[in-house]
């Protein structure tokens, strides 16, 4: 019945209302055929770009696609289209999205996941902790599964773990049960007017939740960000009620030394992940010890912190998702003795400075192998005379580099993103592991 209940609810909200799926990719895909399975019939596409399908509806491409907004009551924007004052108020007001939908009329509870980093690995560790603890659920949003592709079997499940990015948050009128909120770091500024409302858009993953539902938040956000009346607040991080302490993990009044610890993740960042995802797991009713025993059976994923392999005694690290200097810093405090960094991509025009100031301090980076575009300004920041700044024109001569000087370890921790190079972290992570050869 409840299966039948969401299918029926996203039926009449589409029902008699013309609708515009705004951008062709993975997830305007899924909605075209969300509304096919649904029986709607009058819908539209728009996208900037011309399709390579042809699908049996009206379709708008060009660089004028946007103009075709007005004339629809319904507009399924996808996650990768940037409007910033593009469009009017009025369009705005018909915006909504599959993370909307999803959270509205989801029949089972939601734990909701954002922050500029960390947001994978600890969605990961939430449905992994729920699969251990003998849970039904399902991973799905940001990480490659648009949220209503599984819509049909969500009322079987005993909880659904979603990862949500900030184009995914920008235009919801929900929010999840379990809402877990990690950080907040210049980000995404190409796709929003500035700052503020990049984080006004990740704090939409609490901004409706109920009276009785949780909150996740880090500390250093609690005042900035804050939690509905009825809601309860756990903090994270320094000063708050879960954490990292001595190399292991505090949940409230319980210690896990590092001991009890056993996991292949490694940096106080990941501690700090496994910490929140323990709490979001216990919300959803798992018990914390189980979750913990599991932890050996849980890998590190693709592109973060991974190691590749080892050539002439030298490790080799990709760590491709990073896109922020202060992920770089991370991926370096997790391998103390990296003497290799290969950092650059594309520049949004965000301050490395934070990444300068943890190298001139004593770090011992040996070799800073920088790519175009945004590397010369992260190198600029590093004033460091011990530390060898080696210029590559792409990833074929960075590699070439690293495999010439580094002696103990190499990390492609970018601290920037990878478009105008490469389709997306992930191809930029692959080449670099298809150049080591191993």
């Amino acid at each position: 019945m409840e299966n039948r209940d969401m299918i029926s609810k996203l039926r009449d909200f589409f029902d008699g209302k013309s609708v515009l799926i705004l951008g062709f990719g993975r997830e305007g895909k899924s909605t075209l055929r969300l509304l096919e399975t649904l029986g709607h019939k009058n819908h539209a596409i728009a996208d900037r770009q011309p399709l390579t399908e042809c699908p049996d509806c009206e379709v708008f491409c060009g660089e004028d696609y946007l103009s075709h907004c007005e004339g629809y009551d319904i507009i399924m924007k996808a996650p990768g289209i940037g409007l910033k004052n593009d469009v009017s108020d009025a369009v705005k007001a018909k915006l909504t999205c599959q993370a909307d939908l999803f959270l509205r009329f989801c029949p089972v509870p939601v734990v909701g996941v954002t922050g500029t980093k960390g947001k994978s690995t600890v969605s990961g560790l939430i449905y992994h902790f729920l699969s251990a603890c003998g849970k039904k659920s399902a991973l799905i949003g940001n990480i490659g599964v648009p949220p209503l592709e599984r819509a049909e079997e969500f009322a079987d499940m005993d909880a659904v773990v979603c990862e949500l990015s900030c184009h995914q948050l920008e235009y919801v009128k929900a929010s999840p049960k379990t809402a877990v909120l990690l950080n907040v770091f210049p980000e995404h500024l190409d796709h929003y007017v500035g700052f503020e409302e990049y984080r006004a858009a990740k704090a939409n993953i609490c901004r409706f939740q109920k009276s009785g539902d949780t909150l996740l938040l880090a500390a250093e956000l609690d005042g900035v960000i804050n939690a509905r009346d009825g809601v309860t607040k756990v903090l994270a991080g320094n000063g708050g009620q879960i954490g990292t302490r001595d190399g292991g993990i505090f949940l409230f009044d319980r210690f896990y030394p590092s001991e009890r610890i056993n996991t292949r993740l490694r940096g106080e960042h990941n501690l700090y992940n496994i910490a929140a995802a323990l709490c979001a797991a216990a919300t959803v009713g798992c018990d914390t010890d189980t979750c913990i025993d599991s932890l050996p059976e849980f890998s590190p994923l693709e592109h973060r912190l991974e190691y590749v392999c080892t050539i002439d005694g030298a490790e080799y690290i990709n760590d491709s998702i990073s896109t922020t200097p202060q992920t770089a810093v991370a991926a370096l405090k997790a391998y103390p003795d990296t003497d290799t960094l290969i950092i650059g991509g594309m520049d949004r025009g965000i301050s490395y400075q934070p990444l300068g100031d943890f190298l001139n301090s004593g770090y011992g980076l040996k070799n800073l192998i920088i790519l175009p575009d945004s590397g010369k300004r992260a190198a600029d920041t590093v004033t460091d005379p011990n530390v060898r700044k080696l210029y590559a024109e792409n990833m074929e001569q960075a590699v070439e580099l690293a495999k010439k000087y580094t002696s103990v370890r190499c990390i492609l921790s970018p601290a920037a993103a990878s478009y105008g190079f490469y389709k997306n972290f992930e191809e930029r992570g692959r080449h670099f592991k298809a150049l080591l050869g191993c």
